[in-house]
């Protein structure tokens, strides 16, 4: 397998992730704070339809009526995390090409995703009922609960491992 290195090393060098790192001492926290705000922001859209499909909520409402309401939610915040994330490897690419925890995140991330726009989107769309959650349901909803919550995990370990 080839090594990532001369690629992490390109994306350290660039003019934007050194003008993160060095030319600002502003840059980096405010593109983090709105990586983390929008993350937030995801998290909760999300743990809103994860807690309806586990019966735990708005039960009165269709599932697939609040997944619709809160779709352009999860999608702008999810491209706010995703433009930021890469500004913010950019100016750090060197620093996490090593880190466990950004390697977990990432993980977390690629499975996150896979699952969001799959299994986690078709049962949330289609969901019309308003009694019990079925055992599927609850699976579905705590899937995404465990991998959204790694993702913020490893984000959150990338400080300190």
């Amino acid at each position: 397998m080839p090594s990532l290195l001369p690629f992490i090393t390109w994306c350290n060098q660039t003019a934007v992730g050194t003008w993160i790192r060095t030319g600002s001492g502003w840059a980096f926290p405010i593109i983090e704070t709105f990586h983390i705000l929008a993350l937030a922001l995801l998290f909760g859209t999300t743990l809103i339809i994860d807690l309806r499909l586990l019966g735990a909520g708005m039960k009165r409402q269709r599932t697939s009526q609040i997944a619709a309401e809160l779709w352009p939610l999860m999608m702008g915040s999810l491209a706010l995390i995703l433009v930021t994330g890469v500004l913010l490897f950019l100016s750090e690419a060197i620093k996490v090409y090593g880190n466990a925890g950004f390697r977990f995140k990432m993980v977390c991330l690629v499975f996150a995703l896979i699952f969001h726009f799959t299994v986690f989107r078709r049962v949330a769309l289609s969901h019309e009922e308003t009694h019990s959650p079925s055992p599927g349901d609850r699976a579905v909803a705590l899937v995404s609960m465990a991998l959204w919550l790694g993702v913020g995990v490893g984000g959150r370990a990338i400080g300190f491992v």
